[in-house]
């Protein structure tokens, strides 16, 4: 009489178990990958070029000092530097700046930092307390793209904060500083 085997050790459950693996292992390394890329943008914006110009972070981002958002630049913020350099003529990306400006509309630029809806980060608190924007946004002068950091998540801020004076720690630690 001959044994029967389990189920799943038969080699058909074993295959099958192993393609639903390699499938899901897949989906989840081509998420993440998509979820750590710089979305396109309408108008290429060398960050290292500007930076390294010298032209600081809250020119091209003013609201970080005034309220939670740093906001984006406007074509009109961009245009008041641009309209005075001769490389606007040639450059095919400086080319599209000079069509938004005409046409009196804004650059449709897409946000590379996101936080989660559940999440109230203050642009301004951050700004007040002189944490740099390298802190949280890396080093641009090395980045001709502005990339999005890979961990930049409720431990990551929170290690952060835990090296803030104690006498800030328990404001500093509170949920609802973040989460509201």
């Amino acid at each position: 009489m001959s044994k029967l085997i389990p189920w799943y050790l038969q080699p058909w459950f074993r295959i099958t178990l192993g393609i639903v693996v390699l499938i899901l292992l897949g989906g989840a390394v081509g998420g993440i990958y998509l979820t750590q890329q710089s979305p396109p943008q309408p108008i290429q914006f060398p960050h290292n070029f500007h930076v390294g110009a010298g032209i600081p972070c809250l020119y091209c981002h003013p609201g970080a000092q005034w309220g939670e958002s740093a906001g984006l630049p406007s074509s009109s913020l961009c245009w008041g530097c641009h309209q005075q350099v001769a490389k606007t003529k040639t450059s095919p990306e400086l080319q599209k700046l000079a069509q938004y400006v005409e046409r009196g509309e804004e650059i449709p630029w897409v946000p590379v930092f996101i936080q989660p809806d559940f999440v109230h980060f203050n642009h301004r608190a951050h700004v007040a307390a002189g944490v740099a924007c390298e802190t949280c946004h890396g080093d641009m002068k090395k980045m001709t793209v502005a990339q999005p950091i890979p961990r930049q998540n409720m431990g990551w801020c929170l290690n952060c904060h835990s090296k803030q004076p104690k006498e800030k720690w328990a404001r500093l630690s509170d949920c609802s500083l973040c989460h509201y």
